[in-house]
């Protein structure tokens, strides 16, 4: 099982960079950047294989590709901005952090316009 591997790499890298952080801040941080790259870079596999799933399921379901392009957009800006909230607050750059992750929300909010527009112009049809 996959989670026993990002385990063992999460507690190994974790007593490093606990090592690390006494006398080499920047190194802690860079470990940890790299061991988070890692992980997220062993489950592409599986994310591709979710997203052919999902595009399959909206096929027979005849929902329009367009939007399902857009719920996987939202979703990667949400865990790319998260994933550097998460790397700033390593960094004790905690309004770093914050400010990326606010950055992601108005992104999103602007991806998702189209998808409201389709959804009111649906309701309008109907009344």
């Amino acid at each position: 099982m996959d989670i026993f591997f990002f385990l063992g790499i999460t507690l190994v890298s974790l007593i490093f960079i606990t090592i690390l952080r006494r006398e080499y801040e920047e190194y802690a941080v860079l470990l940890s950047m790299i061991v988070g790259t890692m992980i997220v870079s062993r489950l592409i596999g599986r994310l591709m294989d979710l997203i052919g799933a999902f595009t399959y399921l909206a096929e027979k379901a005849q929902i329009n590709a367009d939007y399902l392009s857009i719920i996987f957009r939202v979703m990667g800006v949400a865990y790319v901005a998260g994933f550097g909230g998460e790397i700033c607050r390593d960094a004790n750059e905690n309004t770093l952090a914050l400010k990326l992750e606010m950055a992601g929300k108005i992104i999103i909010l602007f991806m998702a316009v189209p998808v409201m527009v389709a959804i009111l112009e649906m309701v309008l049809r109907i009344f």
